[in-house]
């Protein structure tokens, strides 16, 4: 019986493909080694925004659940199905180039009751333990309240035995502390760190989603990705001015808001990304909707429900939601991005995900290659 482990050394073993003409090969440039390799891939957003980027290195992500493998493998990417706590690193070892990931982020969540806080101590001995090369994993998980918590301690164990030229993470806001553990440690081992809150409707996104980020490399100096957008922009010291922020009607063609969509999320699976597009949410929207001067142009635009299917986007009287194609586009995905399984396992998909726009931008910092002039067009 072929073992997830079999099928990631398979991959390893099989010659990488040649570079698309026009697409940046970095096999050839600065780095030395030919692998990223993506924990928690879900549907693929850091894949896509690889693709944004013109990035042509191997990549092989991992991922538990079988929907987001399918839409992952339907859109071209190479996924091993299998639990990443239970993957060695050995197969790995000299071969990887960048390490990225999105852990579970339900135990940090309201829709996960944030479990995770109550567990915070013991995912960060986690870390600490398993940057000192000691796996306490087995014991440190039998006092969590959650058992997702110990997930976002699994990175460490990568960059302990792997090494990697660059890494990337994405979290909620409420793992900083735990991203700050991890850029200390980092910093120790001779890499360059940023950690920090990203907003992604400052790098084009037509939504207001804060993600915690952290970016190392222990080959160049590395910090935040420098936005391109701003909610209300200004000409800075060189003359260069940010473009506003890309409202909801921009990317769906609506209409009724000015302003960006509130984060479209999803939430409960272990794919890692986002809270719940939960009954607080649809709440919210009601009492909007009750209150007609919150339908003003120069708010925000109300909550966005997870409820798709329906045709939304009524301005009063209804209930505004989501189709799947709506929620992709709003997260920076294309339209007919293939998400797999059933409807509600898609729209969990869509939310789960790092916007690919946001990706990209959080990869040129890591990586130093320039965002393409075409994407910055596209964002705009």
């Amino acid at each position: 019986m072929t073992t997830a482990l079999d099928r990631a050394r398979a991959l390893l073993d099989t010659p990488p493909p040649q570079p698309v003409p026009g697409q940046l090969d970095l096999r050839s440039t600065h780095m030395d080694t030919d692998l990223i390799v993506e924990g928690f891939h879900g549907p693929g957003g850091w894949a896509e925004g690889r693709r944004i980027l013109g990035l042509t290195t191997r990549a092989v992500g991992m991922e538990w659940d079988a929907a987001a493998c399918a839409t992952a493998v339907a859109a071209g990417h190479t996924v091993v199905r299998c639990d990443v706590a239970t993957m060695p690193t050995a197969p790995f070892r000299g071969r990887v180039k960048g390490k990225v990931d999105s852990a579970p982020c339900q135990p940090w969540t309201k829709g996960g009751h944030r479990l995770g806080l109550l567990d915070q101590p013991l995912v960060h001995q986690a870390v600490e333990d398993l940057a000192r090369g000691r796996d306490t994993r087995a014991k440190l998980l039998t006092a969590c309240k959650d058992a997702r918590s110990l997930l976002a301690a699994e990175p460490m164990r990568w960059h302990h035995d792997l090494r990697p030229e660059l890494i990337a993470m994405e979290e909620v806001p409420a793992v900083l502390p735990l991203f700050r553990q991890y850029a200390a440690i980092l910093r120790a081992w001779g890499y360059s760190t940023w950690c920090g809150i990203l907003n992604a409707a400052d790098y084009g996104l037509g939504q207001t989603r804060r993600r915690a980020i952290l970016i190392a490399s222990r080959v160049r100096d590395v910090t935040a990705p420098a936005p391109t957008h701003a909610e209300h922009p200004a000409d800075d010291l060189f003359g260069d001015r940010l473009r506003p922020w890309v409202t909801m009607a921009d990317a769906l063609g609506w209409g009724y808001t000015q302003r960006p969509a509130p984060t479209i999320t999803g939430g409960g699976t272990d794919t890692g990304g986002a809270e719940p597009w939960s009954s607080t949410s649809r709440r919210a929207m009601r009492a909007a909707m009750d209150n007609p001067g919150h339908w003003a142009h120069h708010k925000p635009a109300p909550t966005v429900t997870g409820t798709v299917g329906h045709v939304g986007g009524k301005q009063a009287g209804g209930h505004l939601s989501l189709t799947v194609e709506e929620g992709a586009v709003l997260q920076g995905f294309r339209a007919t991005y293939p998400f797999q399984g059933n409807k509600g396992q898609r729209s969990l998909q869509v939310g789960n995900a790092i916007p690919p726009l946001l990706a990209a931008h959080v990869l040129s910092a890591a990586t130093g290659v320039p965002m393409p002039a075409a994407a910055e067009l596209a964002a705009a």
